[in-house]
């Protein structure tokens, strides 16, 4: 996999004009974008006549320019295409040369080679079990703590899991108390990861005798435990949903929403 944008010098010089008048808009300065990114003033200026042209960004004829939503689009597809790009450098190439920590399934010693797998979006150890991913243990490592493992040399696959976002009411349409509990309850149940947005959602949590895994930065949080494999739960309040539901379609990655307001409330 490579990113599409790194093989056109161009675009990519493109992706970071429009980044900078995003950044900077509306009083855009050619100079500044051009001293910023290491191209001259005039193909500054060219390029935001190609960017104008494909409707990224719009001028009032003052020399002002904003991005347009498809502008916003186009610097989020690219970015999010960059940003798995470098995922998969981290994974498959820096992974020979780093160290990384796992859980010992059984007692380990210093520069033993042992396998690796992923359960649970957490990395475990055992000198057995042949996953086809193997490295060497810098350290001694009891059963059931953390250990180092570098070399580490196959490839690793995991598959991108699906995040349930849960919605509810914010209190001023009855917050937890006004939130199907019955239908809540055997979703969370379900998932090995749970995540809370709001304190409504806190809440609702508690009303069924569930404790959230996390709450502060529970968004970003679901998201990585999707990249690691874990499928999860995230019980997040009515005006939060549409951020969420952006960044997932940012990121490729899939989601189903259920609605647990209650019906007929005022």
């Amino acid at each position: 996999m490579n990113a599409k944008i790194l093989q056109s010098k161009s675009e990519m010089t493109k992706f970071q004009v429009l980044t900078e008048i995003a950044a900077h808009q509306p009083n855009v300065r050619q100079k500044e974008i051009a001293t910023k990114i290491g191209i001259t003033p005039q193909a500054v200026s060219e390029y935001i006549k190609e960017l104008t042209a494909e409707g990224l960004i719009h001028s009032d004829g003052r020399v002002r320019y904003k991005i347009t939503k498809d502008g916003v689009e186009w610097v989020l597809d690219n970015a999010s295409e960059l940003k798995r790009y470098s995922q998969l450098v981290m994974e498959d190439i820096i992974s020979h040369v780093s160290t990384w920590t796992a859980i010992c399934d059984e007692a380990i010693r210093k520069d033993e080679k042992v396998f690796i797998e992923m359960r649970k979006g957490l990395l475990y150890a055992n000198r057995t079990k042949d996953t086809g991913i193997y490295g060497t243990a810098i350290m001694n490592g009891e059963r059931g703590f953390d250990i180092g493992v570098t070399d580490l040399k196959g490839y690793m696959h995991v598959d991108t899991e699906s995040i349930t976002i849960c919605k509810i009411p914010r209190i001023k349409r009855g917050g937890s108390s006004f939130t199907n509990l019955d239908r809540l309850k055997p979703i969370v149940e379900s998932k090995p990861y749970i995540g809370a947005v709001g304190t409504e959602a806190l809440m609702a949590l508690k009303r069924i005798g569930i404790t959230p895994d996390v709450m502060f930065g529970a968004s970003e949080s679901v998201i990585q435990a999707a990249y690691h494999g874990l499928a999860s739960v995230v019980v997040i309040v009515e005006d939060e949903v549409s951020y969420l539901m952006t960044r997932l379609e940012n990121e490729s990655i899939p989601y189903e929403i259920m609605d647990l307001s209650k019906t007929g409330m005022k």
